[in-house]
């Protein structure tokens, strides 16, 4: 059974990219915040809740994953890609995230592709400000415009965790559809 929920999936994943990366704790290792990604580089256990319905009326009901998350650094670590495949009872998520440094806005944009049907989101853009990643933008859901914030929280050297939330009131309350907590894999 595939997840019902794809867009919250995409954006999900997408967040849980975004989380992981910023989870370091740390500020870039270069002035312009090219290096602000590197902690992530390599493999992680990831485990995943997903909000199955978001700025909905209906109850709460988390949908559980786990898997693995790895980051590769591409172009002298001024972008990277992460391979994140979970699964759980409600089905399997595959998903890549492509995340771009632009030196001349000295941001991060992430942009997320769920790989079940090719398709990329709305890129998410921001950066690292004492530790937390911090990244914002704009989607839509069920035919409606939402923004979207993607958190990440190092909580350690080898655990980071992410969160995405949505606004429907253009971003003056927030729910959080995605939290993930990533445990690096040591070989």
């Amino acid at each position: 059974m595939t997840v019902p929920y794809k867009r919250t999936l995409t954006v999900g994943l997408s967040v849980l990219m975004l989380i992981a990366t910023a989870a370091s704790g740390a500020a870039s290792t270069s002035p312009d915040g090219q290096r602000a990604f590197d902690w992530e580089i390599g493999a992680w256990h990831s485990t995943v809740r997903v909000l199955a319905e978001p700025l909905s009326e209906s109850a709460d009901r988390w949908l559980l994953f786990t898997g693995t998350s790895t980051v590769r650094p591409l172009m002298d670590r001024r972008a990277n890609a992460l391979e994140f495949e979970v699964s759980g009872p409600d089905g399997r998520i595959d998903a890549l995230n492509l995340r771009l440094y632009e030196p001349q806005a000295g941001r991060w944009s992430l942009t997320f592709v769920n790989m079940r049907d090719g398709l990329l989101t709305p890129a998410v853009y921001g950066g690292f400000r004492d530790g937390v990643g911090e990244f914002h933008g704009d989607d839509q859901l069920g035919g409606r415009p939402i923004k979207v914030r993607f958190l990440v929280f190092r909580q350690g050297p080898d655990v980071a965790r992410f969160e995405q939330a949505f606004s429907a009131d253009g971003g003056t309350t927030w729910e959080t559809n995605w939290v993930a907590v990533d445990h690096r894999v040591r070989r």
